[in-house]
């Protein structure tokens, strides 16, 4: 999954396609397609607390994983690889903006926020000054227990979600998400900007519907 994720911002770097790179390396059978999508990081509880535990007890033995150590590093960068393009965007000035978040748990059909990528990149949105309204369709609840959660709005809709935005950002890649009313979309948001983690969408087919659309590494619709 890191690896993946360097080299989908590598290909952003050359111009390169990281969903063609993906299917040809996929396609050796040692490899395999399934965890080769890129995005903004894993979560969880599972992956980052095994990773810890493994650096843990190599250097209580003095080894040193230098790999994972890597990993762990690129990982926490990734989970807000988004914030940079975002603040780019709007020349460096994100105060007042208001950018929606779709997408809060650390992967689709949980409530499970820990260590999720979604709240890394709202936290730095808001310490910028945007004002963050997010959805989410079970974690909303976990969120606001959470002291980043009094600072967030929050929308039973992601429609509502929406309305109004400079900018929508998608982290967590709900099926609810997929297939969104763009016509919809592009009626009630400020701006036709998406900022898509997880690359829901085809870069093509969202030139053709008119978006400013930033996912990960792939070439920018403006």
């Amino acid at each position: 999954i890191t690896f993946m994720n360097e080299v989908a911002n590598f290909c952003e770097l050359v111009g390169a396609d990281v969903d063609e790179v993906r299917i040809g390396i996929g396609s050796d059978t040692r490899i395999g397609k399934r965890f080769l999508f890129p995005g903004i990081g894993y979560g969880g509880s599972c992956f980052p607390k095994d990773v810890q535990a493994l650096i843990k007890s190599g250097r209580e033995h003095d080894f040193n994983f230098e790999i994972l150590d890597a990993v762990t590093k690129v990982n926490h960068e990734q989970k807000i690889i988004l914030y940079p393009k975002i603040k780019n965007y709007f020349k460096g000035d994100l105060k007042g903006k208001k950018i929606a978040i779709w997408g809060l748990s650390f992967k689709p059909d949980t409530d499970d926020v820990r260590e999720a990528p979604a709240l890394y990149l709202i936290e730095k949105l808001i310490q910028d000054g945007a004002k963050v309204i997010a959805h989410d369709p079970e974690a909303i609840d976990n969120v606001k227990k959470l002291d980043i959660g009094k600072e967030v709005s929050f929308s039973k809709n992601e429609y509502d979600a929406a309305e109004g935005v400079d900018a929508l950002v998608i982290c967590t890649e709900w099926s609810l998400y997929r297939n969104p009313d763009f016509e919809k979309l592009k009626q009630i948001m400020n701006d036709a900007v998406i900022f898509d983690g997880r690359n829901l969408f085809d870069v093509e087919d969202m030139n053709v519907k008119g978006f400013y659309y930033s996912s990960i590494g792939r070439k920018i619709i403006v």
